[in-house]
């Protein structure tokens, strides 16, 4: 049983019509003392059946070290939302409630290749000259 009603799978797949290019959705959970594992991989499941350009790749966090260390992986659960690059976009925990929103909105920026930033922010981005690890921590309160 899909964890998205119908009327939200509708209303996700008329939003992923804007999908210009390929995303590929990379989860790693395990199985034991992962609280929201299951349910994350659940979700993104039915996620990336709404599309066509849509694909799912799932990892275990304890065995697949190889895939873990690739990404820089280091909660789980983990979701990398990757498009023709990888924009290191990671998003942890259940992406559900307020941050499923920003899961399609991360989908829909990488298939287009575009961060919808403005442009005078991108150039002031390119005038970094060390790299610079940004997270955005959000709870429900």
């Amino acid at each position: 049983m899909p964890l998205l009603t119908e009327k939200d799978q509708t209303a996700i797949q008329e939003r992923f019509k804007e999908l210009s290019g390929p995303v590929k959705l990379v989860n790693f959970t395990q199985e034991l003392e992962c609280e929201f594992c299951h349910e994350t991989r659940r979700l993104l499941e039915d996620v990336a059946a709404l599309s066509d350009k849509l694909s799912l790749e799932v990892y275990n966090f304890q065995l697949d070290k190889e895939k873990v260390e690739q990404y820089k992986i280091d909660k789980i659960p983990a979701t990398v939302v990757e498009g023709e690059k990888d924009y290191g976009i990671r998003l942890y925990g259940l992406p559900s409630g307020y941050e499923f929103s920003v899961l399609i909105d991360d989908i829909l920026a990488v298939s287009k290749g575009q961060s919808g930033l403005h442009p005078e922010t991108v150039a002031r981005l390119r005038d970094l000259v060390q790299p610079l690890h940004l997270q955005v921590f959000v709870t429900p309160t």
